[in-house]
């Protein structure tokens, strides 16, 4: 892991939390901002209205108050590490996603913040170095989750093993045995068993300090402190040295697998009283999974207040997931309340982003060129060279048919998550390119979970601004590039040679050429 300083940035100025309500009442930002639109709430107004305030706001796809135009997060570049803000369309409303492509065309770009809309200043940034692993957390790759909300493009923020942010100074947070609840929209096709994949109250020195010294949301299929029915993903409470399900460690029969592709997970916390509650952030109300008393060992919280995103407490960091919003209130919300926060986010229309003219279509065929100047005649092919390793291949109309077999890929759904695809080579033999010590190869598939990861790639936009790339599933930060003609999964500058920078956004571009068999 690259060990970068941990940047911060001026803070825009908003009304603190004792005029959050007066803000929601009134409908106008702090300072004389931009009217809000006319009878509109959004979730922190809701809360607010209902006297359990937000103290904490996060999203990189909305304005979660109606009279909010502030930033909602910043981007930071590599080709030359300049940071851009990415603010609303309008005030109370979506992601400008277009600011966001334009700014990181042609370069590779990271999200350096998420901004608080709640006044506190509670900004998260790549977490520390905590008692698990080392820091600071890589940051999320800004291009990674792209979605659609209210009809606009805008992005999520997806988090690979490694990735966290986190802030340890807060304002309004719970502590102690305090009451809170919390809400967060995350992809419910997007899991691991890893730990920890959380948003929430977590310790302000990043190491395990025992029982009660967190409470966040947990989603993913982690057994080992807890689960629910089925196989997983659950929404979980992470109470520290355990993820809990119900009232007691381990299994518990009422906490159902939720893997809505839009899935609201919410927990409620207060003295010796706690809830899951979940549903489907596209439709219908929630489903209270769990509501009664704390665990055994756990009757008197000690919340810290720190919020994490992505990572357990001590900076656990093997999970994954991705986050489009959430908030943290100070209070116990009301059933009441977190049935209209839900109507809110159902209101959103939150669906899947497809590209323009989208050529990976499950079970079409499709050939891939090189775009870099030196190789556009050459194609990704599974018989560089010794018939395992994937790479780059001159092929003509004179080329032999088991070589124009072998540079064509029957494109499948991901392995891994159907959302994204795996490539299946059209010479017969059903093996699919995987990456394995970051290198391509073409193996059969074994049915585990390894090999999915490795096998599953998403395509996004052309790095190089035209055609296509295609993400790591796994390493979001990590794309298929040709390298002295040998494939590689290859973030843009890193230790590996094949991470050189230079023709990085090139050869990580892909042209679709007509199958060649």
């Amino acid at each position: 892991m690259t060990v970068r300083p941990r940047l911060r940035y001026a803070r825009k100025a908003l009304l603190a939390l004792a005029a959050a309500t007066t803000l929601a009442a009134a409908g106008l930002l702090a300072g004389g901002g931009t009217p809000s639109r006319a009878a509109t709430q959004e979730p922190c107004d809701i809360y607010a209205a209902a006297s359990t305030p937000c103290v904490a706001a996060h999203s990189t796809t909305r304005a979660l108050y109606a009279a909010y135009d502030g930033a909602l997060y910043q981007v930071k570049r590599a080709s030359d590490s300049t940071t851009t803000n990415i603010y609303p369309l309008t005030t109370g409303g979506y992601a400008n996603a277009a600011t966001q492509d334009s700014f990181c065309a042609n370069t590779y770009c990271t999200i350096t913040e998420i901004y608080d809309q709640s006044g506190h200043g509670n900004n998260l940034t790549d977490a520390p170095a905590g008692g698990a692993a080392s820091g600071p957390d890589i940051l999320a790759n800004a291009t990674a989750a792209p979605t659609t909300a209210g009809g606009h493009k805008v992005y999520g923020v997806f988090i690979s093993p490694g990735m966290g942010y986190r802030d340890d100074s807060t304002s309004g947070i719970a502590t102690g045995n305090a009451s809170e609840g919390e809400y967060a929209v995350f992809d419910g096709s997007h899991y691991n068993s890893g730990c920890c994949f959380d948003y929430g109250n977590a310790e302000t020195n990043n190491d395990d300090d025992g029982n009660g010294t967190m409470e966040a949301i947990n989603f993913g299929n982690e057994t080992t402190w807890g689960y629910g029915t089925g196989s997983g993903p659950w929404i979980m409470a992470d109470l520290e040295n355990g993820l809990f399900s119900g009232a007691n460690a381990g299994y518990n029969s009422n906490d159902p697998t939720t893997n809505y592709r839009f899935t609201t997970a919410m927990i409620e916390g207060g003295a010796n009283q706690w809830a899951i509650l979940g549903g489907n952030a596209d439709s219908g109300s929630l489903a209270t999974d769990y509501s009664g008393v704390r665990p055994s060992g756990y009757t008197t919280m000690k919340k810290q207040g720190a919020i994490i995103l992505g990572i357990g407490g001590d900076n656990s960091d093997s999970s994954a997931g991705t986050f489009y919003e959430g908030v943290m209130t100070t209070g116990y919300p009301s059933s009441s309340t977190e049935a209209s926060v839900q109507s809110n986010i159902v209101s959103v229309g939150y669906a899947n982003y497809s590209l323009p003219s989208n050529p990976f279509t499950s079970g079409t065929k499709v050939s891939l060129t090189a775009t870099t100047p030196c190789c556009t005649s050459d194609y990704l092919t599974g018989n560089y060279p010794s018939g395992v390793e994937v790479g780059l291949d001159a092929v003509t109309s004179s080329s032999s048919t088991t070589l124009k077999e072998d540079a064509t890929w029957i494109v499948r759904p991901g392995l891994a998550n159907s959302n994204c695809i795996s490539f299946e080579t059209n010479n017969g033999s059903g093996d699919y390119i995987r990456h394995s010590g970051f290198e391509l190869y073409l193996e059969p598939n074994d049915g585990t979970t390894l090999f999915a990861n490795d096998a599953t790639f998403c395509p996004r936009a052309g790095n190089s601004g035209s055609n296509y790339s295609f993400m790591s599933y796994n390493y979001s930060y990590k794309y298929i590039r040709h390298y002295n003609y040998i494939g590689y999964v290859a973030s843009d500058g890193g230790s590996n040679t094949w991470d050189a920078s230079s023709l990085w956004y090139e050869d990580t571009t892909w042209a679709v050429a007509t199958a060649l068999s």
